[in-house]
């Protein structure tokens, strides 16, 4: 389960209506329960990387951006629960190049933007064994 406020989902779709027709990306830090839950206490937008010719459908945070992302998160004493991107005029459910670049235990959120507007939101987390991703719960906090 992702808790998330209302005002985190309206930044990532600004994000994803103001990056169109290129997918947008970002962190999502806050704190994992011991059961597992992770909240979401700030969004924090990333750059996409990627080459001008593949950001209509893929998205890249450097390495470099992700430790900075990792040593902001310590600096507050949060993690890294998950990362969000948008598919534009496609549907907010995980490609196969999503599955191959992902890892188990984050949260990953996709919205569709579509013709400039956000639309569909969800949350998906990868099956341990990384096989597929399952539809995650999200509960606005």
């Amino acid at each position: 389960m992702l808790t998330i406020e209302e005002t985190h989902i309206e930044q990532i779709k600004k994000h994803g209506e103001a990056d169109y027709p290129y997918e947008c990306c970002g962190l999502m830090l806050g704190t994992f329960a011991p059961d597992g839950q992770k909240t979401v206490t700030e969004i924090l937008p990333i750059s996409n990387a990627r080459e001008e010719e593949s950001k209509r459908n893929r998205f890249l945070i450097t390495p470099l951006e992700l430790m900075r992302g990792e040593k902001y998160a310590r600096s507050k004493k949060l993690d890294i629960v998950g990362f969000y991107h948008s598919h534009p005029d496609h549907p907010a459910v995980p490609s196969g190049f999503d599955l191959d670049h992902a890892l188990p235990v984050y949260s990953y959120v996709i919205v569709s933007v579509r013709e400039g507007a956000a639309g569909d939101f969800f949350s998906w987390e990868m099956e341990h064994d990384r096989s597929k991703f399952n539809s995650e719960e999200l509960v606005k906090g």
